[in-house]
């Protein structure tokens, strides 16, 4: 009869002693990946530590200081149509106020400022001011539904991994993204493959053509590389000779001069044949 009792006094102690177990194992855990954590974590973002962004105006070399979620507001507003789906708008959100944390915690290069207000340079931004004048009409419901989106998604960042990512975007992917290698150089990045995109056909710049003369081609060329020669005779003086895995230009031989996407992409587009970017 004792070891009965024995037995259901120790089978009861077990019932109450395995919850503590996994609690006190749940709770080391956490507290070992907060400390393992790196600066760019997830579970470090706060709106205690970065509740308010500095602005840089190219424009005027002014510094603003403005509450994150407001600027994020107007990044949005900048940054997509007010008539888009409300979810598309908190993409946007989650999108935007990512990028700005991430280059807030990993350094900036701009001086006495977190970001700046380019597109070119950052990611495009109006005030709240400029963009009601902007709109003709329901000025008001445009903006709530901006705050709406941008209140929907507080403290909400896109991780990978458990780190918060460089989230770069875009308005037009031509179809296809591309590794981040094959735009601006150095490595790629995990969470940045090349994927289809379907739906961007309607876009004003989903493609664009520009026309010149063979001599107004090949004095832009030298302008740039003046060694170049060209012989329009020749019916391969244009060569495709590789392209990246988002289906895009890697290298292109004019004449004699063979040129890589990361050295031309942005002289050819803009400076030679005032492509879209």
């Amino acid at each position: 009869m004792k070891k009965v009792v024995m037995y259901i006094l120790i089978i009861i102690g077990i019932c109450f002693l395995i919850p503590i177990f996994f609690t006190v194992k749940f709770k080391l855990k956490k507290i070992t990946a907060e400390v393992e954590i790196p600066e760019l974590s997830v579970e470090k973002y706060s709106y205690s530590d970065f509740g308010t962004i500095k602005l840089l105006h190219n424009e005027t070399g002014e510094i603003e200081e403005k509450p994150l979620d407001e600027y994020i507001a107007e990044v949005v507003s900048a940054e997509m149509p007010v008539n888009y789906e409300l979810e598309a708008l908190k993409a946007q959100s989650v999108a935007a106020r990512t990028y700005t944390l991430y280059k807030i915690v990993s350094g900036t290069p701009h001086e006495n400022a977190d970001i700046c207000d380019s597109a070119n340079c950052c990611q495009a931004w109006i005030s709240k001011e400029n963009r009601l004048n902007k709109w003709e009409d329901s000025k008001i419901e445009k903006w709530n539904k901006i705050v709406e989106a941008v209140n929907g998604t507080v403290g909400e960042v896109i991780a990978y991994e458990g780190k918060m990512i460089n989230a770069f975007f875009h308005s037009n992917s031509g179809g296809m993204t591309e590794n981040v290698s094959n735009v601006w150089g150095g490595r790629d990045l995990p969470y940045l493959n090349p994927v289809e995109t379907v739906g961007e056909e309607a876009y004003t710049q989903y493609k664009s053509e520009a026309v010149f003369t063979k001599e107004e081609f090949v004095q832009k060329l030298k302008e740039k590389y003046s060694d170049t020669q060209v012989n329009f005779n020749d019916a391969n003086w244009m060569e495709i000779k590789e392209y990246t895995p988002g289906k895009r230009v890697k290298t292109i031989r004019f004449g004699n001069k063979e040129l890589s996407r990361n050295c031309s992409k942005k002289y050819i587009r803009s400076k030679v044949s005032k492509l879209y970017s």
